[in-house]
């Protein structure tokens, strides 16, 4: 099994600025409501279920599967 780099939700927030993009519009892009992505990076939701997870799974903030 491939390991992947978990990255701190302040690298995400980074990242955006390097890429010169939004949370909101990699949340529209990702199909996520941008209220519940700045949730999931600000630790307001724990990402331990739902979209939540599937949020915080998708950014790679953590190690986990998404179970459609």
């Amino acid at each position: 099994m491939k390991t992947r780099n978990i990255r701190t939700p302040q690298q995400v927030r980074d990242d955006f600025i390097r890429k010169g993009i939004s949370m909101a519009s990699w949340a529209k892009n990702n199909g996520f409501s941008p209220v519940t992505v700045f949730q999931v990076l600000n630790g307001t939701n724990a990402g331990t279920r739902g979209v939540g997870h599937k949020i915080a799974v998708t950014l790679g903030i953590k190690d986990g599967e998404i179970i459609e």
